[in-house]
């Protein structure tokens, strides 16, 4: 997820000095947590603007399926950690927020320079961000570990739009739409179905736990809140001139020198288990590293809004890989509830 992997209902930004003029991408933060984290990746990857011209509809076609790549990446992300042995979410999402953190902060460095009095004055902010950015990917790994992959990534996915709204509705006084009520309902409602399961549906399936599902899905929510407050601060300081790539670096970078070090205490089997080394390495370099670095370079050929639709594909893909790989169950009425959740973020994300 992550994020931390990472796409939800998002009208407007200019990204960068080479910007992608989204001027109308203005109304849901998440957008800025995923541009921004990987424009320091991306500086040298643009095409010229006579070879776009040229090759308009190959340019097209490599920047879809370059968002369609990213999107899988990201949901690999859930999957992977389940296949760690003895690893607790804690650990997981320490080993995923401090190594992608240390690598935004290092990719950073210069411009966190430049910005170095400009961040100071805005130190409470920074840290409340800190506090979200370590909390995201822990209620993630949480809620994938109780409630199962399919819900836990869908419900921390899907809801955070809708936290989003809300924290522009009260802090800078945004008023709330039809289509926001509208869809609030429909993520509600898709909630509800998750979380519950009739005992006709039980008799027949190996399910988890009702107790784990709910607390699974309050996880999930804690993700999703976290997320949207993280995104919400990067915007404000964009607001205040502060450069969105010094916020992240500081944030992230500060967030995984804190974390790095406790592994030697909370992980002590870490490198017991030859496969929990492959998902230390994974989490952080794909869905985090690669999974942003695609998408940002998809974005540069794709529509702003086709680009957030096509990274809503994540939400599928990670329940198709925890229903092939885990083999985790789900009811119908688990599936129509992700099929709300899924409609949820599509109604808010459309124009």
């Amino acid at each position: 997820m992550l994020k931390c992997n990472i796409i939800h209902s998002v009208t407007g930004i200019v990204i960068g000095q080479r910007a992608f003029k989204l001027n109308k991408l203005n109304q849901e933060g998440e957008f800025y947590l995923f541009a921004f984290l990987v424009y320091p990746l991306t500086q040298d990857i643009e095409p010229s603007c006579k070879s776009m011209k040229n090759t308009p509809s190959t340019d097209y076609y490599i920047g879809f399926f370059s968002i369609i790549l990213a999107a899988f990446f990201w949901g690999t992300a859930g999957t992977a950690a389940a296949f760690a042995k003895g690893l607790s979410p804690l650990v997981i999402s320490m080993i995923s927020a401090g190594g992608g953190g240390l690598i935004h902060a290092l990719l950073s460095l210069k411009v966190i320079r430049l910005n170095y009095p400009k961040l100071l004055q805005h130190k409470t902010k920074i840290a409340i961000a800190m506090i979200a950015s370590i909390l995201c990917p822990f209620s993630f790994y949480s809620s994938v570990s109780l409630a199962g992959v399919s819900i836990g990534t869908v419900v921390s996915i899907g809801c955070a739009p809708l936290f989003s709204v809300l924290l522009e509705w009260v802090f800078d006084r945004r008023k709330l739409s039809l289509k926001w009520l509208f869809s609030f309902i429909l993520g509600l409602s898709g909630i509800i179905l998750l979380t519950y399961t009739s005992e006709s549906e039980q008799s027949g399936q190996q399910l988890i736990a009702q107790s784990d599902r709910i607390l699974g899905v309050l996880f999930g929510l804690l993700a999703s809140l976290s997320y949207a407050t993280n995104s919400w601060i990067i915007k404000n300081l964009m607001q205040q001139d502060v450069d969105s790539r010094a916020a992240m670096g500081v944030i992230f970078g500060i967030s995984a020198i804190l974390l790095l070090p406790t592994l030697f205490f909370t992980a002590p089997n870490l490198f017991v288990h030859p496969q929990n080394i492959w998902v230390a390495l994974y989490i952080p370099f794909v869905p985090m590293f690669l999974g942003f670095l695609f998408f940002s370079f998809g974005l540069k050929r794709v529509p702003a809004s086709q680009a957030m639709t096509l990274a809503l594909l994540e939400i599928p893909i990670a329940a198709l890989l925890a229903v092939l790989l885990l083999g985790e169950s789900l009811t119908i009425t688990n599936y129509f509830g992700l099929a709300l959740i899924f409609l949820c973020v599509v109604v808010l994300t459309k124009k």
